[in-house]
């Protein structure tokens, strides 16, 4: 079958206008699936349209004797009013096209299977922008050959994936952008819906993670006490970012942690492979023994705990316990191994440590059977019709199957942990 004409195309597009489940909510699914496949589909085929158009001017312009310079003036215009976008938009969905269609083809082949859509590949492009076409085709052969690579990965998750390749493959460039980006800092405000604001702070990761810690710590620490004024976790730390930057207030207690892993040879033997600073993500290795010689250096208490895991698979040393909530050490191994929530796609930061399978079903407190979930997800779970187990694959990582009311399952695979180059390479 050849390729639609317009007339098909449009013709499609109004019948898909009446599309409906007809109150069978398994029929739903699919028809969402569907749909989403074909959005991923329509994406790549913008893209591949956008960058014959811009061929074709640039070519008619070429043959007219246009200097070089005008061969690209107002083609990001015509493409934005085609989208109905802004002139600004129109030029990343032409810089969108030309990546995905000349450096990109796993990932433009991802989007016209639907296993990509255009936000998570647009995530793609921006964070390889700045690498050679050489190193931007490693990462999108490294990360999209296969679909099962990015399955369930969050948009966060992919962003840290592809940003440890951009570290590990350009590190020296990597850290040459971080320092230009930290002389860049600085504090901006705009404008939010119902008389609000937005306060902006660009800086350093380790700071951000720690001012972040801080406020969560001290927030908590006044809803455990009683002294939260019926303030939620949210405002509670807003209101202490206002009271201590106005000098109204100051910072006490104990301090928070900041979790940096890193492999050993990127400590201590010059190793390129990027850390993982839980709350942010991959940290290049130049720039996380830079961190650890400042907090060293400084008067900053500094701990050094190992973690141990298994060299082929990544996957962490479990802990056991038979107690009913998870113990403090047991759910620091949690959180270092699933770094976000595990519910496939979903990044949002890990606030309860979950039974996979119930504990009053049986389900034991131990690393396998424990997993990293957001306040929403693991409410969601407990909902009647959804089921989840830990599944056991030997040499692989910590994997969850999850199931949904409808009959539908989604897998869940942990990230991997820093691994030295000489394991990888074996």
């Amino acid at each position: 079958m050849g390729a639609p004409d317009l007339e098909e195309l449009r013709a499609f597009t109004a019948r898909l206008r009446c599309g409906e489940a007809g109150g069978d909510a398994g029929l739903g699914i699919e028809w969402l699936d569907a749909i989403e496949t074909l959005k991923s589909v329509e994406c790549a085929a913008q893209a591949v349209i956008t960058d014959d158009v811009a061929t074709c001017i640039r070519a008619e312009r070429k043959a007219d004797g246009v200097p070089r310079a005008e061969w690209d003036r107002g083609i990001a215009s015509q493409i934005a009013l085609a989208r109905r976008e802004s002139p600004n938009r129109g030029g990343r969905h032409l810089g969108f096209a030309r990546a995905v269609v000349h450096e990109m083809p796993h990932t433009l082949a991802m989007l016209r299977s639907g296993w990509l859509n255009e936000w998570r590949a647009t995530l793609l492009v921006r964070e390889t922008a700045c690498l050679s076409a050489e190193d931007r085709g490693i990462v999108d052969r490294r990360l999209c050959s296969d679909p099962d690579i990015l399955d369930g990965v969050g948009d966060q998750g992919l962003v840290a994936r592809a940003k440890a390749l951009a570290a590990e493959l350009d590190a020296a460039s990597v850290v040459r952008r971080h320092r230009k980006a930290v002389s860049e800092r600085r504090v901006t405000t705009r404008p939010a819906p119902d008389s609000m604001a937005y306060l902006s702070v660009l800086m350093p990761v380790e700071q951000a993670v720690c001012l972040q810690a801080t406020l969560g710590r001290d927030a908590d620490s006044l809803i455990a006490t009683g002294n939260s004024g019926g303030r939620t976790r949210n405002q509670l730390m807003v209101d202490l970012l206002f009271a201590r930057g106005t000098g109204q207030a100051v910072a006490c207690g104990v301090p928070v942690a900041v979790n940096l892993v890193l492999s050993d040879e990127t400590l201590l033997a010059g190793g390129h492979e990027p850390a993982q600073l839980q709350g942010y993500g991959p940290v290049p290795a130049g720039i996380a023994r830079q961190l650890v010689a400042d907090a060293v250096s400084a008067d900053t208490e500094v701990s050094l705990q190992r973690v141990y895991a298994c060299p082929q698979s990544g996957a962490l040393t479990a802990m056991e316990s038979q107690s009913r909530t998870f113990p403090k050490g047991l759910a620091k191994l949690i959180d270092l191994r699933d770094r976000t929530c595990r519910t496939p796609w979903c990044d949002a930061p890990i606030r309860h440590h979950d039974h996979i399978r119930p504990h009053d079903k049986s389900g034991p407190t131990n690393a396998r059977n424990g997993s990293g979930l957001c306040e929403a997800c693991n409410y969601a779970k407990e909902a009647p019709g959804w089921v989840a187990r830990p599944v056991t694959r030997p040499g692989s990582r910590h994997l969850i199957d999850l199931g949904t009311p409808t009959g539908h399952h989604y897998r869940s695979t942990a990230p991997p942990l820093p691994t030295p180059a000489h394991l990888r390479a074996s």
